[in-house]
């Protein structure tokens, strides 16, 4: 067992949200923590890794376990460059020892530039950056706040590989219901401010709550028909009361004093919208050129009644950037853009930091609109602001004092109240929990106009997109039917087909003449340092090996010393096939120049 927390209790404010937590921890554990937003899921991971504490209960650990966090929004120096923000904190031995694969692990998550100050990162850099410096750090518990957030599809692959060949104890927040499906084996639901546990991934999850619910939906039938009997069997006659049943008397009190399953909360959004015309929007040879680099090159487009598009494509490649122009707050520099006049877009964007801190819930709703007309009639402001889970003392405290998933979901319905008719979403989901998803999924499957949505969430994109704008990040956009798994086989089918066909030795020979080997500047320049990583890691290997038989009775040290040679090992070996496959390239290269 790696962490124990028991008992934990915490309230915020006046807001109870962990009562009687208890949570185990075991070396394979990977536990999935969900929850409505504001449910305390960032709370408890943040006791859990010792940043706060209960107002009562304990958590232990070993003393020898490593703990890694990953904090949802983490603090950090902008002064010093990214790679030195990795290394905050630790001994200079400690850096000279990681730094290689410290910046490969930067480059690996999107930070091309490790040398950069903080200070210039976007806010998905940073967390990328802070996510490079919990794997640097040997750990042997994960404790990871929404991790997938701001990362790429492609980048969410490779982490869901990493931490399913991860050894130790993994604690994380996510909404993403494919990686709930593909990493955990154990999902963990805070509700009301109390745990429930279920050993299963996401889709055996979802059958073992309805188990659940139904069990203790049966149970409180059953109590409440007790209940009614025994209410008519106490209040018969005054007379006989003296002669009752104590023992029955209490059981009565008993039952009468239980509780009922708190009922669970649900979004509920009803549809509304604004009539749309026959003209929609529509780009004509669109480009766009930001910092230098072309961000659209010759995009023409035009918007359909009912669209449903996920854009798709690595940070940076211009898909917000596509969304601005959409929605008029970015001007193309060169081409068209004519937006119908009964057009009214509800552009969702990222930067939900925008909101007013010191602002009621109920006035910034209410200054967008007082009602909305939706299928079931017409909603006040408050109405609407119970259908998002906000009750009247949320409503009326201030937006400051919101956790951020609940600022993402005021900021949501902010847009819906607008009753927009085409909706630009960038990045809806993060931050949004699981059942807000589910909702909001199934709005937009009744939305009465066009959807167009920027999204790293492979669930979210498979269930509303009809088709798929893919940005490499050259200006190209590229269009494909259907949702990401249909894009994900397309993209595996033309990689197959792009693959070149094996060749007779006659038509290898002549291939010789029409395509010479070479090296790129990339692996010349690894093919002329890489004896010298090999030789420094071995004798990494070496020096350890003599450290661990110095420190065979001190065992925190001996374990942290035996991850550093399995890191060690590790890269030698990566290091070794690399080398055979350059010296062999550099082998035909000079055979390809004889000739």
């Amino acid at each position: 067992m790696l962490l124990t927390a028991e008992h934990l209790y915490k309230n915020y404010g006046d807001k109870p949200l962990l009562n009687d937590v208890t949570l185990y921890l075991n070396a394979g554990d990977k536990i999935g923590l969900i929850g409505v937003n504001g449910a305390g899921k960032s709370t408890l991971l943040r006791l859990l890794a010792g940043k706060a504490d209960a107002d009562d209960g304990a958590i232990s650990t070993d003393p020898n376990v490593q703990i890694s966090y990953l904090e949802q929004l983490p603090a950090m120096n902008e002064n010093v460059t990214a790679v030195d923000q990795v290394f905050l904190g630790h001994p200079k031995e400690f850096r000279a020892i990681h730094e290689y694969e410290a910046r490969a692990m930067l480059n690996r998550l999107g930070i091309v530039e490790p040398d950069a100050l903080v200070g210039t990162l976007s806010g998905g850099q940073r967390k990328r950056v802070a996510l490079a410096s919990v794997f640097v750090h040997p750990a042997d518990v994960l404790i990871l706040d929404e991790p997938t957030n701001h990362l790429d599809a492609d980048t969410v692959l490779w982490l869901e590989e990493r931490l399913r060949k991860f050894t130790g104890g993994l604690i994380m927040i996510t909404h993403d219901r494919y990686f709930l499906e593909n990493v955990a084996n154990r999902i963990c639901e805070l509700d009301h401010g109390k745990l429930y546990g279920y050993e299963a991934n996401w889709s055996k999850y979802l059958l073992l709550k309805q188990e659940r619910l139904e069990m203790a939906q049966a149970s409180e039938r059953k109590r409440q028909a007790l209940l009614r009997r025994e209410t008519e069997w106490i209040q018969r006659g005054a007379r006989a009361r003296s002669t009752k049943s104590t023992e029955r008397i209490a059981r009565y009190q008993a039952l009468k004093a239980q509780e009922a399953p708190p009922e669970a909360q649900k979004v509920a959004i009803a549809a509304g919208a604004a009539r749309l015309g026959r003209k929609t929007i529509e780009l004509d040879h669109v480009r766009k050129t930001l910092g230098g680099r072309e961000i659209i090159d010759d995009f023409s487009y035009t918007v359909l009644r009912d669209d449903r598009v996920g854009i798709i494509g690595p940070n940076g490649a211009g898909k917000s950037t596509l969304l601005k122009l959409i929605a008029r707050e970015l001007q193309p520099d060169e081409g068209v853009i004519d937006v119908g006049a009964t057009v009214r877009i509800g552009f969702f964007s990222q930067d939900v930091q925008a909101l007013p801190a010191q602002q009621r819930p109920y006035d910034y709703i209410c200054e967008i609109a007082p009602s909305l007309n939706t299928s079931e009639g017409r909603q006040s402001a408050t109405q609407m602001l119970e259908r998002f889970l906000f009750p009247s003392e949320l409503q009326f405290s201030t937006i400051g004092k919101l956790s951020g998933g609940e600022r993402r979901r005021l900021y949501l319905l902010g847009i819906l109240m607008s009753a927009p008719n085409i909706l630009l979403l960038d990045e809806p989901t993060n931050d949004l929990d699981v059942e807000t998803l589910t909702v909001l999924e199934d709005y937009l499957a009744d939305f009465p106009g066009a959807v167009l949505a920027v999204s790293h969430d492979r669930y979210f994109l498979d269930k509303v997109a009809a088709s798929i704008f893919e940005l490499p990040g050259d200006g190209r956009v590229l269009r494909s039917m259907g949702g990401y798994t249909d894009w994900l086989a397309q993209r595996a089918q033309a990689e197959r087909a792009a693959k070149p066909k094996p060749e007779s030795a006659a038509q290898a020979r002549r291939g010789t003449h029409e395509a010479k080997l070479k090296f790129t500047f990339q692996e010349q320049r690894e093919y002329q340092t890489i004896d010298q990583e090999i030789a420094r890691l071995e004798a990494q290997i070496e020096a350890l090996d003599v450290e661990i038989g110095e420190n065979a009775t001190d065992y925190q040290k001996l374990q942290n010393l035996t991850l550093e040679r399995e890191r060690a090992e590790r890269e030698l070996e990566e290091k070794t096939e690399r080398w055979v496959y350059l010296n062999d390239l550099a082998e035909k290269i000079a055979q390809q120049n004889r000739r």
